[in-house]
């Protein structure tokens, strides 16, 4: 008689091998496994770790500083989605800023940015472009109508950030990559494939339960051979080949540069610039922004966390002095921060 193939929860919670270290590179993948309660199922020999998944948290303190200067100083009106307005800067967050007479303009999308520009031509308007290859093509069409409308009014605050050389930054860090559905959707596999001939492991996971557990089941098989593997768990969505489009539209908008994590410092080629055919848009050209070295709490274990050496729950200031109505760190802020997700659903685990 034919032997029952296990479900993928059945393999997850029946594993008795050796200890297998899993990093959550997305955000929301941190969040859903939580509030999935999959974490309560797995076995002691399986970690999960988060990772640097959460474009608001790896975004430098430094940038926040930029932001506030544009605000206070240069009389700019800032532009932004709703999660960056509380991150602490060095001394001060938007929020802060906006109670000193900042303006601040929460926007759902870059677009909405070039529209308030195009209606108000007597007021500067910059957007703070943070994010991975998700959210930087719609910076980058954003520039490309401000530049068909002619606006002299509009700029962006450029801080997008790649993923692949960050992979690279953080292959000892785990033994095998939960890699981010949304991020390969954009990219492709390619990247992740090579990346086993490091001897880095990973598969691409989707957001349901049934794909969470799956790509965990997978991970969990995959390792009992002792060889570097990947595999797309998420193919509905993600292709070998990515969003090409999105691709050559980042391409024609934007070029790589090297680029400050928080937590990680500086990896390079990491990071998005506006290529010289849009320099006009770039709001630390236009505003002549000076460098500005940021300074985070020395309370805060963000740059910790987002490499996978602790816990939220190893901070001292977490779920105490750090906490979601008074944030010590961007990660207790986004709404993809790990810091957030264990507060919300796991207290002091």
């Amino acid at each position: 008689m034919e032997e029952k193939k296990k479900t993928a929860k059945e393999i997850i919670e029946s594993y008795d091998g050796e200890k297998i270290r899993i990093m959550e590179v997305c955000g929301t993948h941190t969040h859903e496994i939580f509030r999935l309660g999959i974490r309560k199922i797995l076995p002691p020999q399986i970690e999960l770790i988060s990772g640097p998944g959460c474009p608001v948290c790896v975004t430098p303190v430094g940038y926040i500083d930029e932001a506030v200067m544009l605000a206070l100083e240069k009389d700019a009106v800032i532009c932004t989605f709703g999660d960056l307005i509380r991150v602490p800067g060095t001394k001060m967050s938007l929020s802060d800023a906006r109670s000193k007479g900042a303006k601040i303009q929460i926007v759902y999308t870059p677009l909405d940015a070039v529209e308030l520009a195009k209606k108000n031509p007597e007021k500067q308007y910059v957007f703070l472009a943070v994010g991975f290859e998700t959210t930087t093509p719609a910076a980058c069409l954003a520039v490309k109508r401000a530049k068909e409308e002619n606006l002299s009014n509009f700029s962006l605050l450029v801080a997008n950030k790649t993923m692949p050389n960050a992979y690279e930054a953080l292959k000892g860090s785990a033994d095998a990559f939960l890699y981010p559905g949304h991020v390969n959707a954009i990219t492709g596999t390619k990247l992740c494939e090579e990346l086993t001939k490091e001897g880095v492991s990973g598969v691409v996971a989707g957001f349901t339960a049934k794909e969470l557990l799956t790509a965990l089941a997978v991970i969990i098989e995959k390792s009992k051979t002792g060889k570097p593997f990947f595999v797309n768990c998420y193919p509905r969505v993600v292709k070998s080949e990515g969003n090409l489009p999105a691709q050559k539209l980042i391409a024609e908008v934007m070029e790589s540069c090297d680029s400050e994590w928080r937590g990680l410092g500086i990896i390079k080629n990491s990071g998005q610039k506006l290529r010289k055919e849009y320099k006009s848009y770039d709001a630390r050209l236009k505003f002549q922004l000076p460098k500005i070295e940021g300074r985070s709490n020395p309370a805060c274990r963000c740059g910790e966390v987002l490499q996978g050496k602790c816990k939220p729950s190893d901070c001292k200031v977490f779920g105490k002095a750090c906490n979601p109505q008074h944030p010590v760190g961007a990660c207790m802020v986004s709404n993809e921060g790990a810091c957030s997700a264990y507060y919300q659903y796991g207290g002091n685990e």
